[in-house]
């Protein structure tokens, strides 16, 4: 049997990818924490899609597997994977999506059906995800700035999704002010 535990951390340390061992609130460490919180939330939205909204697992799983490169991209030295162009895809997925809905005119509050309100949260998820790494980036480790194109387009095209899976579900969305 394989044991998948392996008492690294059992004193308040992990270790990095290089070997060296940092406190468990560093800030590496919580960027990619909340990166990891966010694919996995992502991966329960794919579990929640009705079969009216599943059409969005497929572009669900590539920011899934997105988010493991970015997460690589920030752990190991030359590996850059996350480029100009995935931003590019983002908002062209962002542009066809939003053709598709009908135009707001004030802001609405996060909710609707559970697919809905799923990626909502997702993408205020994406946002703190977003701060964690602009805080790594100023503080402590510099990043390309790729990584930051692509957590800024990202809570869009989140936004743009839940939208979506709402309007899919025949969902009225409700303005936030009244």
């Amino acid at each position: 049997m394989l044991k998948i535990y392996t008492k690294v951390g059992d004193h308040g340390k992990t270790k990095q990818v290089t070997g060296k061992m940092v406190p468990k609130y560093d800030l590496q460490i919580e960027a990619l924490g909340s990166l990891d919180e966010l694919d996995s939330w992502l991966g329960y939205v794919v579990s929640v899609l009705s079969p009216k909204s599943r059409q969005l697992a497929p572009g669900i799983q590539t920011v899934q597997r997105n988010l493991y490169e970015l997460q690589a991209d920030i752990t190991v030295k030359r590996h850059h994977n996350i480029t100009f162009d995935d931003t590019k895809k983002l908002e062209a997925e962002i542009d066809e999506i939003m053709a598709k809905l009908p135009a707001i005119k004030a802001f609405i509050l996060p909710g609707g059906n559970q697919a809905g309100a799923a990626l909502q949260y997702a993408r205020s998820l994406a946002r703190r995800a977003e701060r964690m790494v602009i805080e790594l980036n100023d503080k402590q480790q510099p990043l390309n700035d790729e990584i930051f194109e692509y957590l800024n387009r990202l809570s869009d095209y989140l936004f743009a999704l839940a939208r979506y899976a709402n309007y899919l579900e025949g969902y009225e969305e409700i303005k936030s002010k009244q």
